[in-house]
């Protein structure tokens, strides 16, 4: 395993706001899954911390196992081996306090806005007491005119906030990502990386965000985990030690960039 870059305290430009976000501590885990052969390893001894109020990348082949280890981190799973936790306490059922953002927003076509974004507190009977927080995420998602449209009236970028919004009406101390703007166009991708980054700067939260896009992963991320193909095994830590907002021509991001390509075997061409 390399710790590559320059290591060291993250800068006071980088850092959210405090006293929110999760610590998460993922010890000796490993994953196995079955299949009609028998198993099939996913993860390999996996060992991996989240510092409170950090933003962690995971980077590796498709199929390696990185969606496998959001999952187990979430709690929708449970690990074949190893523990995972978060403030200490073992992570065993999904919670409110972890969050997961997917690919596709999965929205509601028949319910408005509004009423999708709602559907946290709606669940846990909070509503009543809660709507002015919706009307508040909204507002920070930028869609507060949008509160009574529905999906199919909303473009790509748009429906990713509203998918962002109803996770973070929950109030989560982390949020798990995976691939959340992978189905976007690239500029509506650009523009939602440094709305994500400025999301997370003034709520606080943990981040663990899992991208086959090097450039994502450094320009959003403070670590970038690279890992191996499957089972995964962790190759490299990459500590993205720049100030926000960061600039995509910054020569250390080029840098670091290279070095990520060549943990994942892909820097012949650059």
């Amino acid at each position: 395993m390399v710790n590559a870059a320059t290591s060291g305290t993250i800068p006071a430009a980088a850092q959210p706001a405090a006293g929110r976000g999760a610590r998460i501590e993922v010890r000796d885990v490993s994953h196995w899954f079955k299949v009609p052969s028998g198993v099939l390893q996913v993860l390999d001894n996996v060992d991996l911390q989240v510092r409170p109020g950090e933003f962690v990348a995971l980077l590796g082949p498709s199929g390696c196992g990185k969606s496998t280890l959001l999952r187990l981190v979430a709690g929708l799973e449970t690990a074949t081996a190893g523990d995972l936790t978060q403030d200490g306490e073992a992570i065993s059922r999904p919670d409110p306090s972890r969050i997961v953002v997917f690919q596709d927003p999965t929205l509601y076509p028949w319910r408005t806005v509004w009423d999708n974004v709602a559907l946290g507190p709606q669940a846990r009977g909070l509503l009543e007491t809660q709507k002015g927080r919706v009307d508040d995420v909204l507002a920070l998602v930028g869609l507060t005119e949008f509160a009574e449209a529905f999906p199919h009236q909303l473009s790509g970028g748009m429906a990713q906030r509203v998918a962002l919004a109803r996770a973070l009406v929950n109030d989560p101390r982390l949020l798990v990502l995976d691939e959340p703007l992978g189905k976007l166009d690239s500029l509506t991708r650009l523009q939602m990386q440094s709305e994500l980054v400025a999301l997370w700067q003034r709520q606080g939260f943990s981040a663990l965000l899992v991208t086959h896009d090097v450039e994502e992963a450094l320009f959003l991320a403070q670590r970038v985990i690279v890992f191996s193909d499957r089972p995964a095994r962790i190759q490299a830590k990459l500590q993205v030690d720049l100030p926000y907002p960061r600039h995509r021509g910054d020569p250390a991001l080029t840098t670091l960039r290279h070095e990520a390509l060549r943990h994942l075997g892909l820097d012949a061409s650059w």
